[in-house]
C-alpha cells in the first residue's frame, strides 16, 4: 500500500444556494408587516458581493438578519459573510455592504498547515496550492483524523472537503 491519499480543502461558495437564500429574504422583507414603508432591499452588487439598504439603520440590521437566516436555513456557513461594522448613511437611506469570501489566503494557508503540521497525525503533509490546500498521506483514517481537526477549529472561513482519492 504504497499510494498516498489525499484530499484537498477549500473555501468556494455555493452561488445557487446564496442566490437562493438571497431571494427568499427579498421576498420576505418585501412581504413582512415590520418593513413595510422601509425600502428595505437586499440585491446582489457584483459577483461578490451583497447590498442590503433601508431607510433606517436598525431596519437594515434586521434586513441582514433576516439574511442570515436564510443563509443557515440553506447550510451556508455565515463565515462566508464579511460586513462592513455599521450601514453607512447615504441622503435619505442607509447601506450596508456585505463581501463573500471565497478561497482560502496564503496566511490562512499557512494557518491551516501549521495547526495539521502540530497537532495532526505524523504522517500527514499539507501543502499550498493556490487558494486551497492539498493534504496527504498513507493512511486515510490520519485523512479523516485531520478533517475532524479542522472541523472542531474555529478558524474563520468557511472550509469544504473535496477531491478525495
Amino acid at each position: 500500500m504504497a499510494a498516498e491519499s489525499s484530499f484537498d480543502v477549500v473555501s468556494k461558495l455555493d452561488r445557487q444556494e446564496i442566490d437562493n437564500a438571497l431571494n427568499q429574504a427579498a421576498k420576505e422583507l418585501a412581504q413582512r408587516f415590520d418593513f413595510k414603508g422601509t425600502g428595505a432591499t437586499v440585491v446582489w452588487q457584483g459577483e461578490q458581493a451583497v447590498e442590503i439598504r433601508a431607510n433606517a439603520e436598525e431596519r437594515v440590521k434586521a434586513a441582514l438578519d433576516v439574511f442570515k437566516e436564510k443563509l443557515v436555513k440553506r447550510g451556508v456557513s455565515l463565515k462566508v459573510l464579511d460586513t462592513d461594522e455599521e450601514p453607512k448613511a447615504s441622503g435619505k437611506e442607509y447601506r450596508l455592504a456585505v463581501s463573500l469570501k471565497e478561497g482560502i489566503s496564503t496566511e490562512d494557508g499557512k494557518r491551516i498547515s501549521k495547526i495539521i503540521r502540530d497537532e495532526g497525525p505524523k504522517g500527514v503533509k499539507a501543502q499550498i496550492q493556490g487558494d486551497e490546500l492539498r493534504v496527504s498521506s498513507k493512511k486515510k483514517d490520519e485523512l479523516q483524523t485531520v478533517q475532524n481537526l479542522l472541523k472542531e477549529k474555529d478558524l474563520d472561513i468557511a472550509l469544504q472537503f473535496v477531491n478525495y482519492r
